[in-house]
């Protein structure tokens, strides 16, 4: 190869990310002897959990469902590691495989070549051509800021959860959370603990379950129970221990679904909070809930209800979305509206041509797992074919 090119053929996957995804791929393939090259945009890996999470953050399952092939979290580690202990894991994590990712690589567009039967991507520096490629970006690449009438004329503090870090700065504020999932929940707390007045937008029914039942996790008490019961029992079952402990959340305004938490998780993919302690400054008034923003105003916002309020800050906790359409030259694998890959699970892991998904199952760390082992037992498979194929060859 010319030292000078910037054109560069890789004999095993590319994968785009350096995030969990693509650590837990790159991992999955090494050990079934392939090798790999990870690009990434950002300078670090995991820069998501770097960057744009909040100070407070912990993993909202527990870490025996949220560890990586082949490596446990540290026995000494809480049963919810803090967003610093999960970044250290998977420091470690890339050391123990070592993982070196090509940094600074901001994928701009990979097309597949029916002619050489492989795939050519462009980065801000180079280009790449691979057989076989990873897309390893995430759910959660670029942040959602949505469409409210008036937002671009409000004047006071406007910040997306993705450069939130934590509520010292905004004692005594009056603030707004615009987004009511586990993030804006949990940010809502945080805020309040740090003594701003906070009032939290929820503008549709939606699960709240306590974070732990009977001392166990929710998450994995229902996974359990999944087991021996179908969805809509084991729904049954959570919405009444939700009852008894939470109480009854249309008391504070916060209607539930009619379909039950993990019929919506299995069918929009919607996940229920998991309530770490926001539910009891609601019922007591502490956090204050609000209807939908019908317009924001220069100095604060008009509500559905038709009441008026000055504000200090509004924090959006509106989640993020795939970006994969953007660079993705393969219109059949991924859904140009929603950057998902088409195909239902089981099957959304692998397209056509050699291209493959990691981390776009709606089901957190563990559907990441299940992705990097499906994914690298495939091209393992096609890799040692080929190996075989060369040899004889030769």
């Amino acid at each position: 190869m010319n030292p000078n090119s910037k054109r560069f053929w890789t004999p095993g996957p590319v994968i785009v990310g350096a995030g969990p995804s693509g650590l837990a791929a790159a991992a999955c393939l090494k050990q079934r002897g392939v090798p790999s090259l990870i690009l990434e945009k950002e300078s670090c890996l995991a820069s998501l959990w770097k960057f744009k999470t909040y100070d407070r953050l912990q993993l909202h399952l527990p870490k025996k469902v949220c560890q990586l092939p082949y490596v446990q979290f540290p026995r000494q580690y809480p049963t919810y590691p803090t967003k610093q202990q999960f970044i250290t894991y998977l420091e470690a994590y890339a050391r123990h495989f070592s993982i070196d990712p090509l940094f600074g690589q901001e994928v701009q567009s990979a097309k597949y070549d029916a002619t050489m039967a492989c795939w050519w991507l462009k980065t801000n520096e180079y280009e790449f051509v691979c057989r076989w490629l990873i897309v390893a970006t995430g759910e959660n690449a670029e942040p959602v800021i949505p469409k409210i009438a008036g937002i671009s004329e409000f004047q006071r503090t406007l910040l997306h959860t993705s450069t939130y870090k934590n509520g010292a700065e905004f004692r005594g504020h009056k603030v707004l959370v615009v987004g009511c999932g586990n993030s804006g929940m949990e940010i809502s707390l945080d805020l309040y603990k740090n003594g701003a007045q906070v009032s939290i937008v929820v503008r549709d029914k939606l699960h709240i379950l306590p974070k732990q039942i009977l001392g166990r996790s929710t998450f994995a008490l229902s996974m359990w129970l999944l087991k021996w019961f179908p969805v809509h029992v084991v729904d049954k079952f959570l919405l009444l221990c939700s009852r008894l402990t939470l109480g009854d959340t249309n008391e504070t305004g916060i209607g539930r679904p009619e379909i039950g938490p993990l019929a919506q998780k299995n069918s929009v993919g919607k996940t229920p909070v998991l309530d770490d302690g926001a539910f009891a400054k609601i019922k007591s008034g502490e956090i204050k809930v609000v209807r939908g923003i019908r317009r924001f105003t220069t100095k604060g916002a008009e509500f559905e209800d038709g009441t008026v309020e000055e504000l200090d800050t509004v924090i959006l906790a509106t989640g993020y979305r795939s970006n994969v359409t953007s660079w993705l030259q393969e219109a059949s694998f991924f859904n140009q509206r929603n950057g998902y890959p088409e195909d239902p699970l089981p099957n959304n892991w692998k397209g056509k041509n050699g291209v493959y998904s990691v981390g776009f199952t709606r089901q957190g760390l563990l559907g990441v797992s299940r992705d990097a082992h499906k994914v690298a037992d495939d091209i393992a498979l096609q890799w040692k074919s080929q190996t075989r194929h060369l040899r004889f060859q030769s």
